[in-house]
């Protein structure tokens, strides 16, 4: 038990003091139903008097708890600790390739909106890129954007001189430089792509891994389409602690987004628990010992006389 201003509570030598003194007296009269009535001695009609009297000031000892501001602390609960989570999607020329029921752009799009569905607690950004790059949604933790999203993003959409490559590299340097401004939280990026890029060789992969790792940002791969991821994505996301992943069918890419968001739930975090007052036990004591004492009012006093 806690209290907001504990200095108050010097004030309960003032009760116990009394306490003491109504106690060490010797209080032997009990009035009767008519005046002046000749009263005989009894301990135990002085102890019954003794308790009476003692209860305006168990009464005086409540005020001073309640003034003191009594205290207690919610139960601390946990929550999942906030990610950072940057989908680097590929809008190259390639990804207009038939992919089901619709072509590659269309259902990554559809898969990461599903993700977000179930991934609760973190902040999401996305980045598009070609040869160039565009962050076209900042960290956030409101995934309407998204669902926004997908006309205006789609390969056919976007001019030749954007989406005509694939730069891999650039873009995950790029978003490497938007996560690392978040202040709080772990970062990740899921780089979604079907190709290879031409400037992730002569170890630049292994660059762009370290840079990475540095950061604490860990990258997962997945490959849309037939065949296995290259080998320079690979080394990005085994250098930073991720893995890579091929989809060869929606399905498959769905069933990806399951599996990322099982490994990479973030720790949970204790949360510091919030004092709340607590007056209620000692107004129910107080009401309590001043109803007694009213009772005894009706014919239970101490008379001098």
């Amino acid at each position: 038990m806690a209290f907001a201003y504990p200095i108050v509570l010097i004030l309960l030598a003032v009760p116990l003091v009394l306490i003491v003194v109504q106690w060490r007296s010797h209080t032997r009269a009990l009035p009767l139903p008519f005046d002046r009535g000749r009263v005989g001695h009894s301990r135990w009609l002085a102890g019954v008097l003794n308790v009476v009297n003692t209860l305006p000031l168990l009464l005086l000892a409540c005020v001073i708890l309640i003034l003191a501001g009594p205290r207690t602390f919610e139960t601390p609960e946990s929550k999942r600790k906030m990610t950072n989570i940057m989908f680097v999607l590929d809008v190259s020329g390639s990804m207009m390739a038939d992919f089901g029921s619709g072509d590659r752009y269309e259902v990554a799009m559809d898969s990461l909106n599903d993700f977000l569905t179930y991934r609760k607690g973190d902040s999401f950004s996305l980045m598009v890129f070609g040869d160039d790059n565009l962050r076209w949604i900042p960290l956030t933790s409101d995934v309407s954007a998204f669902q926004c999203a997908p006309p205006f993003l789609h390969p056919m959409s976007l001019p030749h001189w954007f989406s005509g490559g694939t730069s891999i590299g650039k873009a995950l340097r790029q978003a490497r430089k938007y996560l690392i401004t978040a202040e709080e939280g772990d970062r990740m990026v899921i780089l979604l792509s079907d190709g290879e890029s031409f400037d992730l060789g002569d170890g630049n992969d292994t660059r762009v891994g370290n840079e990475l790792k540095d950061d604490g940002i860990t990258v997962y791969t997945v490959h849309i389409g037939s065949g296995g991821a290259p080998a320079e994505v690979a080394v990005i996301s085994a250098i930073t602690g991720g893995e890579t992943f091929a989809a060869g069918d929606p399905e498959a890419l769905k069933v990806v987004f399951r599996r990322i968001d099982e490994m990479a739930q973030a720790p949970l975090e204790r949360l510091t628990p919030d004092p709340i007052d607590n007056f209620g036990p000692y107004l129910i004591a107080g009401l309590s010992i001043a109803g007694v004492y009213l009772l005894t009012l009706f014919g239970l006093r101490y008379t001098p006389w």
